[in-house]
């Protein structure tokens, strides 16, 4: 239960210093998920993840292609899905903890669909040039940053269900009876679960994998022809669907424990099956709900941990569009920073089996705290070429960009160690709020990166939205420095030898 005199996350029970119980352990068998069934769920998110990633980029690649000479509605686009995501992922969390786990999945799989449909199909027209007249065309964009918002916050609800509930259900045994093929759940909080990281790891490779070649090749189908890119983004999307749908239930199906009901389930903040119940309190209702969810997640033991994660999306030295912009800039030439950021990439990756290696040695918490030094190091010391070059744009931005690509590593694999954290101390009963405000957040930082190349946008003055990107993660390294220092009672102790084998 949770102490209501103080936070939560303030505790230091001995209990609790992961520093003692790593989560892989040579003496102990390793569980892990039947492989037909991680197959199921590995398919249904890479389908959902690469709808997502092609359609974003798309979207992005249609309005400059259709509307060209302008960046405002381009901007005008992703700021209203990012405010939506901002304002609306807690009340998505609320119906992920609330509803029924299969029926959540799929309203997320059926509405991005249908949306992305409906979008690419006004895409069309606009490409083709219907004659709209200015009104018609200015119906059409309010129209898609309506579907976008839409398609944003079923992505989100997907996100969350998938990655934050499902996975952490589906950290199964098999069961020694025989002849029958039953499953049982181990216990999340036991912390040695080499199942729960090779799943997440390899769902952050499906991740990895949809954010690189997505768009591109989306951009590669746009480049011959925006109508064609369009139709192919639409049969993509329409495709996959009937797959995603019932690869999902199949999982569901095959795994009884996901059909048991979430512990605390409650029906939602105003009851609506009165039908007396008007707009306002019902706009009420849910504004206290998501205040009640901000505060819970403030105040829960995991809250540093996953806020330090978060404050991770305020940057620009991320291979985005706007450090891509600032190199192009500077005299790099597109194919050189494409190499980059497939090199970026490859150290992504790469993460995903050193940070599972790390956590089974250390744990998550000393894991998480060990690569966000990397991170850290790695970034201040390209920061710092990057100023003392200055003079010279082509050395300092190979600085940073040097810099960039070795905090990948650090980056992602902190990631992991926090993902692993919250799956193991969030509550099912309020694992999707958690991590729906913890989307908002994300959103938010997100958001304000974009206002940094906002306020500068030349680019000479690229190295204070950089040097503000740097102060963002040196804050979550502090913050989870702060995390770890709570949870263990302290940062440094003598290296010494673990009873279970060689450190």
């Amino acid at each position: 239960m949770m102490d209501h005199g103080r936070p939560s996350w303030a505790s230091n029970d001995e209990e609790d210093d992961d520093d003692r119980t790593p989560l892989l352990s040579p003496s102990e068998p390793s569980s892990q998920v039947p492989a037909w069934i991680a197959r199921r769920l590995y398919v249904s998110h890479f389908l959902s993840t690469w709808n997502s990633r092609v359609f974003e980029f798309g979207a992005v690649l249609y309005l400059a292609q259709i509307f060209p000479g302008t960046l405002l509605l381009m901007s005008v686009y992703a700021l209203t899905r990012g405010l939506a995501a901002i304002l609306f992922a807690p009340v998505v969390g609320q119906y992920v903890d609330t509803g029924n786990r299969l029926q959540v999945v799929r309203v997320s799989i059926v509405s991005q669909r249908l949306v992305v449909a409906a979008s690419c199909g006004i895409f069309y027209g606009l490409a083709v040039g219907l004659p709209l007249g200015h009104g018609g065309d200015t119906g059409m964009l309010v129209l898609l940053c309506f579907l976008a918002c839409i398609e944003k916050l079923a992505s989100i609800m997907n996100m969350v269900a998938v990655e934050k509930d499902w996975v952490s259900i589906l950290n199964l045994t098999r069961s020694q009876e025989p002849p029958f093929m039953t499953f049982q759940v181990v216990v999340v909080a036991a912390k040695n679960h080499p199942a729960l990281m090779t799943m997440n790891a390899q769902m952050r490779r499906i991740d990895l994998f949809c954010n690189l070649f997505g768009p591109l090749s989306i951009a590669m189908v746009d480049g011959f022809s925006t109508k064609v890119s369009i139709l192919v983004n639409l049969a993509m999307n329409v495709a996959s669907v009937v797959v995603e749908y019932f690869a999902i239930a199949r999982v569901y199906n095959e795994v009884p424990q996901l059909r048991e009901p979430k512990g605390g389930q409650h029906p939602g903040p105003v009851d609506m099956h009165t039908g007396r119940i008007g707009l306002w309190r019902l706009i009420q209702g849910l504004s206290s709900k998501t205040a009640e969810d901000f505060r819970v997640y403030f105040r829960h033991r995991a809250f540093l941990a996953s806020f330090a994660g978060a404050l991770l999306y305020f940057t620009v030295l991320s291979f985005a569009s706007q450090m891509v912009t600032y190199l192009l800039s500077v005299g790099y030439s597109a194919a050189q920073v494409g190499l980059a950021r497939t090199l970026s990439v490859a150290f992504e990756v790469l993460s995903t089996w050193v940070a599972p290696w790390l956590m089974g040695r250390v744990g998550p918490v000393r894991a998480g705290l060990w690569l966000s030094s990397w991170q850290l190091t790695t970034l201040v010391a390209g920061a710092t070429l990057f100023w003392m070059f200055n003079d010279r744009p082509v050395v300092s931005a190979s600085s940073l960009m040097a810099g960039t690509i070795l905090s990948r590593l650090g980056l992602r694999g902190f990631d992991l160690c926090v993902q692993i954290i919250v799956q193991e101390e969030v509550e099912a009963e309020m694992r999707g709020a958690f991590s729906s405000v913890e989307a908002a957040w994300q959103n938010a930082f997100e958001l304000l990166s974009f206002a940094s190349t906002i306020v500068f946008s030349r680019p000479e003055q690229f190295k204070w939205p950089s040097l503000i990107s740097v102060a963002a993660v040196a804050s979550a390294w502090a913050a989870y420095t702060v995390f770890v220092y709570i949870r263990r009672g302290h940062l440094l102790h003598a290296l010494r030898r673990p009873a279970w084998g060689p450190w």
